[in-house]
């Protein structure tokens, strides 16, 4: 029995260990791409072995870094505001809509998973956003547009708590003399660990990687995001590109390692955020497990 445990513990292993691999390999392949010469690239395709090396596509990026680092600062400033609030509203607005003696909750959830269906579209939201409360080009643009508060974050933390956080304890709180504040803070959040891990990490790569809310609501080059500028970056040499194959540009422009640009773009727009994810991974798998014990 015991040999037949390994067994199964060794294949379970070896299988994890493939799928992992099969998850970096995509990601080995972009950074290897992006600095893969450029006529090779065009040659070969892409390969995990390049022919020849070149790193001109991160030295023409890089040529501007003051405002990379200012674009990395403001996403850094951006995504933890906004996780953070995000966590703060939507935990205010699922925990009281979780209590049955709550009057009109089904009423207000109701409405709540009605904005889910339908929305007023782009154009009244952005006139909302910047003819009433004024926040283009403001860093609030890029924290309240969209993200602030979502519907679907709402219904989950909610049912998380409606499942997994027993009345008896909500109600042993009360007898003891706690406050709903104090009950929140003190019982329920501890206890909430893994949705609010979750919510955490989820919310927080979506501000990461946002980059239409910039495009939308931000002009201002001190507020580009590091998505946006990384965009913007791309389609300059696109348009250096489209020009030099008109004969408008110059011969520097037609020189320029396009394909490798754009794998360097995507390198300098995710990497941050794989270097730091094994830092963060322990307390995201901690706040899983207690929550899984507790549960």
């Amino acid at each position: 029995m015991v040999e037949n445990n390994r067994g199964f513990q060794f294949a379970a292993h070896l299988l994890m260990l493939l799928l992992a691999l099969f998850c970096l390999l995509p990601f080995a392949l972009l950074i290897i791409s992006s600095i893969t010469d450029e006529e090779a690239l065009i040659t070969n395709g892409y390969s995990f072995i390049p022919s020849a090396l070149n790193m001109s596509a991160y030295k023409f990026l890089l040529m501007d870094s003051n405002s990379i680092l200012k674009a990395y600062g403001v996403t850094v400033l951006v995504t933890v505001i906004g996780t953070v609030t995000n966590i703060v509203l939507t935990t205010l607005m699922a925990y009281p809509l979780s209590r049955k003696e709550l009057p009109g909750r089904n009423v207000v959830a109701f409405f709540i998973f009605f904005t889910m269906l339908f929305s007023g579209g782009l154009v009244p939201s952005y006139m909302m956003w910047t003819q009433y409360f004024h926040i283009k080009n403001t860093l609030w643009a890029l924290v309240v547009p969209g993200m602030l508060l979502s519907a679907f974050n709402i219904i989950m933390m909610r049912t998380y708590f409606t499942t997994n956080i027993p009345d008896a304890v909500v109600e042993a709180a009360k007898i003891d003399g706690g406050s709903e504040s104090n009950i929140l803070m003190k019982v329920v959040l501890p206890m909430s660990l893994p949705i609010l891990a979750t919510l955490g990490l989820l919310v927080g790569l979506s501000y990461w990687n946002d980059w239409l809310n910039g495009l939308y609501y931000v002009t201002d080059d001190s507020l580009f995001s590091i998505q946006v500028l990384l965009n913007k970056m791309l389609m300059d040499v696109q348009f250096l590109m489209s020009s030099a194959s008109s004969g408008l540009g110059s011969d520097l422009s037609a020189r320029l390692p396009s394909t490798a640009i754009k794998m360097a773009v995507a390198v300098l727009g995710v990497l941050p955020i794989l270097v730091i994810y094994p830092f963060f991974q322990r307390f995201f798998v901690k706040g899983i497990s207690v929550g899984a014990v507790k549960g």
